[in-house]
């Protein structure tokens, strides 16, 4: 049987644009983890470990200091700029037709700078994730028109990379780029072209700065099947206080964008000086400070206690919800990944288990899946963070309790139901 030449040709379309897919995706990686690379020497080697560096009574002010640099850079540098990098993406996601601004790129990244380099208790992951995602559209927008595709596919790759690289996790990078847009669904058409981005631009960023896990977890390789009943605890307890954790941070993003930006940087000044004084009181560190891995070490250290470890997460709550509503540019994909790991810390050492770093893991897959909603990313993430795959099975007991206790509460209010006729992926 003989196939119609126009077969032939289709197919041969089809390859020749998926290797063009292939080779961009790769290019957008490559590009997305050496400018993260360079973000992160910034804010994390030079400015944070300054701060950190500085007297007790500086330490206190800087913040306050970062949140005023911060609104005057998105009031003047923009125009129009808001404090939202994460969200951007997913709004682009469903909104492809719309470029993201450079001019705008610049100043949320520079106010991020300020925000996150000043000690504000946000993440990291959400200027990279939009840095990514800019970096992918604008190469998307440059390319001749026979070279473009799908409009959103270069924006995914770039968004995936960028998760990827700062966290040192390819394949958390490519299902949280997929599986943020949508409530209970993924991206799928756009999943090649992430996974060879997530792969590019971790390479990139781990060629810099190294292969080694975030996480710090010493022996413990394994679980025991009662544990797991354990996890299950731990993700009802923290899709409670997600769905709190989430609605206490969608108010403080209203309040950051329709305050007087003068009014809200006193007064979220204010709360970030309290706790900082309150935490350095009972910990003797800058904890509201460090940036958010460095707390989620010191929660694993099996030496703090439960009441020290729930002062710290109510510490680390208010910071973060002062940051945002102060203004503050970064991600909240950290502030709910160490909220995680106090609470199952805390959780572990009232029920004085001698595993307590297990607990902190699934405590931070179950958290991050009912903030954010994106449990397959929760998991890949504890498990690629820590090198741990044994985490998995306990990291999904947990997210899937959270999921179901949390309902319909997520941090971003830009997430979208999964259309089933696959029209919003078109």
């Amino acid at each position: 049987m003989t196939l119609p030449q126009w077969w032939y040709d289709e197919l041969r379309s089809l390859a020749v644009r998926s290797r063009q897919v292939v080779l961009l995706a790769a290019i957008t990686g490559a590009v997305t983890g050496l400018a993260v690379s360079l973000y992160e020497l910034v804010v994390v080697e030079v400015l944070i470990d300054t701060v950190l560096n500085a007297p007790i009574w500086a330490q206190g002010l800087i913040p306050v200091v970062g949140l005023a640099i911060t609104a005057v850079i998105l009031r003047y540098g923009g125009p129009n700029a808001t404090p939202s990098t994460s969200d951007e993406y997913i709004k682009r996601f469903h909104d492809p037709g719309e470029r993201l601004s450079v001019r705008r790129a610049a100043a949320r990244i520079t106010a991020s700078i300020a925000t996150l380099g000043s000690g504000g208790a946000l993440g990291l992951e959400g200027p990279s994730i939009y840095l990514g995602a800019t970096i992918g559209s604008r190469i998307h927008h440059r390319l001749p028109p026979r070279f473009r595709g799908e409009s959103r596919t270069l924006l995914v790759a770039g968004a995936a990379a960028g998760v990827a690289a700062i966290f040192k996790a390819p394949a958390t990078g490519a299902v949280f780029a997929l599986e943020v847009p949508y409530r209970d669904d993924l991206g799928r058409r756009s999943l090649l072209p992430a996974l060879v981005a997530a792969a590019s631009g971790y390479l990139v960023f781990v060629t810099i700065e190294g292969t080694a896990p975030l996480l710090r977890i010493e022996g413990l390789s394994g679980f025991e099947l009662r544990n797991l009943v354990a996890a299950a605890i731990v993700g009802v307890l923290s899709g409670l206080s997600a769905r709190w954790f989430s609605s206490a941070l969608r108010w403080a993003k209203k309040y950051g964008t329709e305050t007087n930006p003068m009014l809200k940087v006193v007064l979220a000044g204010t709360a970030t000086v309290t706790v900082f004084i309150i935490g350095r009181l009972a910990t003797g560190e800058s904890l509201t400070l460090e940036n958010g891995l460095g707390v989620v070490n010191w929660a694993l250290d099996p030496e703090q206690t439960v009441w020290l470890l729930v002062v710290v997460f109510g510490l680390r709550f208010v910071a973060t919800t002062a940051s945002v509503a102060g203004g503050g540019v970064g991600g909240l994909f950290i502030p709910l990944v160490v909220a995680g790991a106090l609470l199952g810390r805390a959780v572990g050492g009232l029920v004085d288990s001698s595993e307590e770093s297990l607990f902190a893991v699934v405590g931070i897959a179950a958290f991050l899946s009912a903030g954010y909603r994106v449990p397959l990313a929760a998991i890949m993430f504890v498990a690629e963070t820590t090198g741990r795959p044994s985490f998995i099975v306990p990291g999904v007991i947990a997210a899937v309790a959270a999921e179901l206790v949390a309902g319909s509460a997520s941090v971003t209010p830009y997430k979208r139901a999964p259309d089933i006729l696959g029209t919003n992926e078109s």
